[in-house]
């Protein structure tokens, strides 16, 4: 008989919309300590790369940057911001994702940047995931200047 999934593990899933493909541990929570930004793995249960290491997940935080990027956000982010100083993130990023693969996986691996981007901005949303878990990300402080108080 298979063990259920933790009450965490259930609140994940439900705000994924899904079960979580990979390992990953709760690294920012609300005030009421509800799960915000979780940290992938870099390899998923079966094999495959997973590009994206920091994912919001917060209900209310979601939704929020939702807004933003459907207001424009992304093109106004990516007119805003010094290129150079996102391409440094995307570099920053991928080395810690790419430090966290095992040194004998011989598999596929993840590639580019802040959500598996090569260059400029594609999701608001990952970028204040890491943002969020302490990462030095014009990006996600760009997201958090913009977002309304709460």
């Amino acid at each position: 008989m298979a063990a259920s999934p933790s009450p965490e593990a259930q609140e994940v899933a439900a705000l994924l919309g899904r079960e979580p493909t990979g390992r990953y541990e709760v690294v920012v929570r609300d005030a009421a300590g509800a799960p915000v930004v979780i940290r992938n793995e870099p390899i998923m249960d079966d094999g495959r790369p997973m590009p994206t290491r920091y994912w919001l997940i917060g209900a209310a935080e979601s939704r929020a940057v939702s807004t933003l990027e459907g207001g424009g956000g992304v093109r106004q982010a990516e007119a805003e911001i010094d290129p150079a100083l996102i391409a440094d993130a995307h570099e920053r990023y991928a080395r810690e994702r790419d430090a966290a693969v095992p040194a004998d996986w011989n598999g596929p691996r993840p590639s580019g940047g802040v959500g598996g981007t090569r260059r400029g901005v594609k999701c608001l949303h990952a970028h204040y995931a890491w943002h969020l878990a302490g990462g030095d990300d014009p990006v996600g402080r760009w997201v958090a200047a913009h977002l309304p108080p709460r």
